[in-house]
């Protein structure tokens, strides 16, 4: 029978009705397939998954092919965000036997789990041949899968990183000079993001970007990240109504979303349009950034400060049926019903024409045009045709919220919640707005209250008031950043503490001594079928990346030299043998710390929290801040308070200038 109705996950409480008898990943669903010599078949998605919907209403709900499924399988559904760990592992598998990947994930195992044949979507009659096929030939010749199921293994072990590098010999600076030139010949000069499609957003390559282009002085790089942020914003990728991005877009000009919104995305987003504020002070990047946190707040946030993962792809058309995108797209007479006189300019800045044309009568809105130049065509003022945008906006939200919404994921992830917990602290930084800090602050307190055991683990998942899941390196790497970015705000120093403990707990979990990194899972997990060592930087960091990192700003603040040369020795390791940049953006931020412009600031006084503000509020990604208002044992801030005054103390690489007393002068030595 179907087992799935006990679990909490929204992905697989969608398939709690299937008449396919679904078993969760679990202990003893693995130990039934050993025990009754059966083949497994091992489902991923994720509920906001279009395709994964659409596999379900073709095979998983149909009853002849439930009937091949349960007739010779144990079939184990796993929700890729609750389990990256499991996705990890076979995705791995699937790429090696077929080139590719992506969800739906789909994987026979033998039944000690190792897999023998995968793929992605695949329509009803391909599904139920295919594993006939497979059925007969375990119970026919079973040695034969058992061979290429050991010869499978065995190349994805040799998959796992081996580093060899000489760490007494240090990667100059200017090895990025040729890897920015290669990367430049895949930029796309028209809307941005890179040359291909589909197209994703990639917020952890245009931070590496932002950061390289203001450090070098390169102005053509600066250029690219511009045009990439504005055309993201234009495009209906951006949902310029209700706030937030989508996941990716389909084509070159970030027109058409796959539709579903993603906690992790927003989260980064936000991030980087308000550093790029920082830099610019461009008001389109603050719209980005209000609207987002306005949309993250009203649809995935819960009473607690968490935040929620995700809405889906699809939503009830006007026929009741689920669709792809049906609660953001428009119709044209819909719109000349609602705008009445204002229709035709309206079509002019969202382009109800061919431009912004999608299909079966439906517009997605995208703009191509500024503002000003629209304005001067139609002689109205720049202020003018804002307000009327605003206005515009207004009415088609009011509107739009009679429709049916997409479904929401309702759980909560340590991991994503420390990426937007960073995200209202960025904001914060850019912005001054003290709601975004009482909302990080919320989320943080919901972190240490519902996530942290203790026993000193962190849980993946938090759903119906219970946590569940051990946690995976992510969740502790972005906790960790997430508390020191939180520090850099209130100064308070329990938020270092807090990320300096649960470091020491990935060395004495997570850390391998012989390889140098951190595995994805504790050793206090089950291991699966093979070990996992994310490196890679992808749409979300690598979490290795992010610890390389974590450490080295922590090195600072204790002075703990175990830390720093952990995070060098991940670095040398990793960016000599970097080929193509964009999987490496976070470990190429990391290699800038090296830099002769990295510099460390200590601001020790009653006015400290005064100036840190007005530090945090300047784009100087090549500095690392603390601050007290009183006598500090922080080893970066001891003996360095002294009553009465404000003392700011310029250093580099622990060397540091004589304390200076005037904030300009500062300002041109971090300069």
């Amino acid at each position: 029978m179907n087992e799935l109705l006990a679990e909490t996950s929204p992905y697989l409480l969608q398939h709690a009705n299937n008449p396919v008898h679904w078993k969760a990943w679990n202990q003893k669903a693995l130990a039934q397939a050993k025990k009754e010599n059966k083949l497994i078949i091992i489902s991923i998605g994720y509920s906001a998954c279009h395709w994964c919907h659409v596999m379900e209403h073709e095979s998983f709900e149909n009853n002849d092919v439930a009937t091949v499924m349960n007739a010779h399988f144990i079939n184990i559904k796993v929700d890729r965000e609750e389990r990256p760990d499991v996705d990890a592992v076979y995705m791995k598998a699937v790429q090696m036997m077929t080139g590719r990947g992506g969800w739906p994930l789909n994987i026979v195992a033998l039944p000690d789990g190792k897999p023998v044949w995968g793929g992605t979507y695949f329509r009803k009659d391909e599904w139920t041949n295919t594993l006939s096929q497979l059925q007969n030939l375990f119970q026919l010749q079973p040695e034969k899968m058992i061979e290429y199921a050991e010869k499978l293994a065995i190349g994805m072990q040799n998959l796992e990183p081996v580093f060899e590098t000489n760490l007494e010999q240090k990667t100059p600076q200017d090895f990025l000079f040729p890897i920015i030139e290669k990367w430049k010949k895949s930029f796309d000069w028209d809307f941005g993001g890179m040359a291909r499609a589909p197209k994703f957003m990639m917020p952890n390559n245009l931070q590496f970007l932002l950061r390289y282009g203001h450090q070098n002085k390169n102005n053509e790089v600066l250029e690219f990240v511009h045009l990439t942020l504005k055309k993201m914003a234009f495009g209906g990728l951006f949902d310029t109504i209700g706030g937030g991005f989508s996941r990716y877009s389909v084509d070159l000009k970030w027109h058409i979303p796959h539709f579903e919104k993603m906690l992790y995305d927003n989260g980064q987003l936000v991030s980087l349009y308000s550093d790029a504020f920082k830099l610019t002070q461009n008001p389109l990047y603050k719209e980005v950034v209000e609207k987002t946190l306005t949309f993250v707040s009203r649809e995935l946030s819960n009473s607690k400060g968490g935040f929620f993962c995700a809405l889906d792809a699809d939503s009830l058309n006007d026929k009741n049926q689920l669709e792809e995108g049906a609660f953001y797209v428009w119709k044209k007479t819909e719109l000349q019903f609602l705008l009445n006189n204002d229709f035709e300019l309206f079509c002019k800045v969202f382009n109800i024409n061919d431009f912004g044309f999608w299909e079966d009568e439906n517009y997605v809105l995208i703009q191509n045009q500024e503002l000003e130049t629209i304005a001067e065509k139609h002689k109205l003022s720049h202020s003018e045709l804002q307000s009327k945008k605003k206005s515009w906006e207004n009415l088609l939200f009011i509107e739009r919220e009679k429709r049916s919404k997409p479904r929401l994921d309702d759980k909560s992830l340590t991991s994503w919640n420390a990426i937007m917990l960073k995200g209202f602290i960025d904001a914060f930084k850019a912005f001054g707005t003290t709601e975004y800090l009482e909302i990080a602050l919320k989320n943080a307190h919901f972190i240490l209250s519902n996530l942290w055991a203790p026993e000193g683990h962190l849980w993946h998942n938090y759903k119906n008031k219970k946590a569940s899941i051990n946690g995976y390196l992510e969740d502790y790497c972005f906790v960790i950043e997430a508390f020191i970015k939180l520090y850099e705000v209130t100064l308070d120093e329990n938020w270092l503490q807090h990320a300096k403990q649960l470091t020491d707990y990935c060395f004495d979990h997570f850390y391998d001594e012989k390889l140098g990194f951190f595995r994805f899972t504790s050793d206090q997990d089950s291991p699966l079928i093979t070990s996992h060592f994310e490196t890679e930087d992808n749409v979300i960091p690598a979490s290795n990346s992010v610890m390389g990192n974590v450490l080295y700003q922590l090195s600072i603040y204790f002075n703990h030299p175990y830390y720093r040369k952990i995070s060098d020795q991940m670095v040398q390791k990793i960016v000599p043998s970097i080929d193509y940049p964009s999987g490496f953006s976070n470990w190429l931020y990391l290699f800038m710390n090296d830099s002769e412009q990295n510099k460390e600031l200590a601001i020790c006084g009653t006015n400290a929290s005064e100036f840190i503000g007005k530090i945090n509020a300047i784009y100087l990604p090549n500095l690392i801040v603390a601050g007290t208002e009183k006598e500090s044992q922080l080893p970066f801030l001891k003996n360095r308070f002294i009553e009465k005054e404000t003392l700011f103390y310029v250093c580099q690489n622990q060397t540091c200038l004589l304390p200076n007393s005037n904030f300009e002068e500062v300002l041109k030595d971090l300069n």
